[in-house]
């Protein structure tokens, strides 16, 4: 499934033309000159520690982590929460500098020597050490050299500093009632200067630090017996469709052990993994509780998704009238409505929205619309892919690799900061979408035009790690938390965020469907596992059920759905909404309206309670029809009568929306739920003969 390099690859893959940002930080600052040859990451795990003054901290599971001043502070994060939101609270708990450190006010804190998937190393040149910042690992590592003086600070009051005989272990107490270890390669003096200092002398080695997440001593000897082994990076590997494999690169002796958030272990495949998971060893997270895992080899198998062009179920045929007289005032529409906006985000709503409605004339066995339709997404798409549309346009940029455009190059709040890579999965997706549509109705248009649809999926689907790629390896997915990042480069307190799922869902199936066009099986391999871990991941943290226990109770009694989920912290309102607009909140986590909308609310039961939650909301004064729309559609996966005779009432629809898509969706709902597929796949037909 990764890429293979025996083939020959085109030496000349399309660039959109260049552009010249005004708006792009500089790469330079925080990236070893070595990498910067090479495509970077704009959506990462790791964004704060590149941009600014690379202090904001960032959440290094288990650990929120900041750089600041050739030190690093690390804090094991009590978490404050209410109704409204939920976030995690940093505490400098443990802060080691270098007690020489030559150049305390250097501007360049840290630099960032080398990343992978499910690892960042940051270098301290002025401090000489290196740290090994691998996600989910209980410990941070610290490489050391020079014959380094130490020093350990802390906000709080030290309360006790001991040592073992050798001086390789010593068990630190705070007045906040945390103790935390640390463990050492070679015996380290420490010694207590005052309430909240350590010093050492010189030291060369490895330092290994974690606190103790319960009072319960089996935690202690599993600490103990894990500290020799640290890992140094992470990559994930995509093995085979709906297969995802974490090697950990480790050094020192014994086994891994790293830590597993809830996904992990709704995923983690025990038969075709060499590890054993430590059920009671546990630290909190604002994702959940994370799960001891020991080896150094995961293999992570999401549920099976099916990517598919028309509805599940189908529509029954007696629906077909009332679908094919709204579908032929769409398609007609069409000519007399032509395109004003040229932000790409709503550009790319209004292509995707009429190539549902060429899929959905397949589906009701009406072609006659069909030329129509592939005639206005050819004059709609072709300028953005030649660059002859007027007033914006995609350009390529080679500071950082990737897709801008021309508002974006030079005002990072135009195209929703899509100039400063903001939402390219949103954007992007919706484009593809419509590029797949025509290509399938078009397919001699699809050739001319493979070389720009491949550009616009690859800027962020780009599996390779090669320097001489175009693009970074999956700007926006996150490998370990198995789901995208829309936030770009732009600094926050509380690390990436994300608002629509399912506009992120629909990039990864888009991307599928444009490789079914195509009949390219890797891209409908690696777009449908994709699509996959993202409907995972928001059922896991954005879905809220009345019944779960993930979040605190305040919150989950409140909410349905998160607003905003950022790596630190659950919103309940939106970026461009409060959080009483319950309809709005709703909506962005199912539109577009299509296919993949099934199995991203498969679940019956929680679409009931969320459309309840939602309903009193569109009593208030002001809510948009188009709005109204989404909710109708969910209710009509339950109610379809009551859903269907709403939707006829609608006199408005969401700008990406339609008549004919709205009532495609509740003619197709089916009367019973679709019974789950062996592998624990919805609607994978397959499933049945594979056992």
């Amino acid at each position: 499934m990764e890429p293979q390099h025996s083939k020959k690859l085109p030496t000349f893959p399309f660039l959109f033309p260049k552009a010249q940002s005004t708006v792009l930080p500089d790469p330079s600052l925080f990236f070893a000159p070595s990498l910067l040859s090479s495509p970077l990451p704009t959506n990462s795990f790791f964004q704060n520690f590149t941009l600014k003054a690379g202090d904001q901290p960032e959440y290094i599971h288990p650990y929120l982590i900041k750089s600041s001043l050739s030190s690093l502070s690390v804090s094991y994060p009590s978490r404050f929460h209410n109704p409204s939101f939920i976030y995690q609270v940093f505490n400098a708990d443990l802060i080691i500098s270098a007690s020489n450190n030559t150049e305390p006010s250097s501007r360049k804190s840290h630099i960032i020597s080398s990343y992978s998937d499910l690892s960042v190393t940051l270098d301290m040149p002025a401090a000489n050490f290196r740290f090994f910042l691998v996600r989910g690992s209980p410990f941070l590592t610290c490489s050391i050299v020079n014959n380094t003086p130490v020093s350990i600070s802390t906000i709080h009051a030290i309360l006790s500093c001991d040592a073992n005989n050798s001086l390789t272990k010593y068990t630190i107490k705070l007045n906040n009632n945390q103790t935390w270890f640390l463990y050492s390669s070679s015996p380290i003096s420490l010694s207590q200067n005052g309430v909240s200092l350590l010093t050492s002398g010189g030291f060369t080695g490895i330092i290994r630090i974690a606190v103790l997440p319960d009072f319960d001593p089996q935690y202690q000897s599993i600490l103990d017996r894990f500290s020799s082994c640290y890992p140094v990076s992470g990559d994930a590997v995509f093995t085979k469709p709906f297969c995802l494999e974490y090697k950990f690169q480790k050094k020192g002796w014994g086994d891994l052990l790293m830590l597993a958030h809830p996904l992990h272990l709704n995923m983690l495949s025990i038969d075709d993994s060499d590890v054993s998971v430590l059920e009671d060893f546990k630290y909190k997270s604002i994702d959940g509780d994370l799960v001891g895992v020991v080896g150094d080899s995961w293999v992570l198998k999401p549920h099976s998704v099916s990517v598919t062009w028309h509805s599940i179920n189908g529509n029954r045929e007696e629906s077909y009238d009332e679908i094919i007289s709204a579908l032929s005032k769409d398609v007609k529409a069409l000519n007399s409505t032509p395109i004003t906006t040229n932000s790409s985000y709503f550009y790319g709503k209004l292509i995707a929205r009429a190539a549902r409605l060429a899929l959905i004339a397949e589906e009701v066995s009406f072609p006659d619309v069909i030329p129509a339709i592939r005639k206005y997404l050819r004059e709609t798409i072709e300028p953005w892919l030649d660059g002859t549309f007027n007033g914006n346009g995609f350009l390529y940029d080679g500071k950082w690799g990737g897709i801008v455009t021309k508002q974006g190059s030079l005002d990072s709040g135009a195209d929703f900061g899509f100039g400063v890579y903001n939402d390219h999965h949103y954007h992007l997706g919706y484009f593809l979408y419509a590029i797949a549509v025509l290509v399938k109705i078009d397919p001699v248009w699809g050739r001319k035009y493979r070389p720009q649809a491949y550009s616009l999926m690859a800027d962020f689907m780009n599996l390779g790690r090669r320097e001489n790629s175009n693009y970074p390896r999956l700007r926006c997915f996150d490998l370990y938390k198995l789901h995208s990042w829309a936030g770009g480069l732009t600094e926050f307190a509380d690390g990436r965020n994300q608002e629509s799922t399912s506009e992120a869902v629909n990039a990864y199936y888009s991307a599928a469907l444009m490789g079914l066009a195509y009949g390219d099986t890797h891209l409908v391999a690696i777009g449908s596992t994709l699509t996959a871990m993202e409907i995972q991941a928001a059922q896991t943290w954005w879905h809220i059920r009345e019944e779960d226990t993930l979040y605190d109770n305040d919150f989950t009694r409140e909410n349905r759905v998160v607003g905003v989920l950022w790596a630190n912290k659950r919103d309940s309102g939106l970026w461009f909404a409060p959080p009483d607009w319950r309809e709005c909140r709703l909506g962005i986590q199912l539109l577009p309206l299509s296919p993949i909308s099934e199995v991203l609310f498969s679940e019956v039961g929680f679409v009931r309670q969320l459309v309840n939650w939602t309903l009193p909301a569109l009593g208030r004064e002001g809510v948009g029809e188009g709005w109204k729309g989404f909710v109708y559609s969910l209710e009509g996966i339950y109610d379809k009568e009551s859903a269907l005779q709403k939707i006829r009432n609608l006199n408005g629809y969401d700008d990406g929306n339609s008549l004919t898509n709205l009532l495609w969706w509740i003619h197709s709902r089916g009367k019973e739920e679709e019974e789950e597929c062996s592998g624990g796949g919805k609607f994978c037909w397959f499933g049945h003969y594979c056992h």
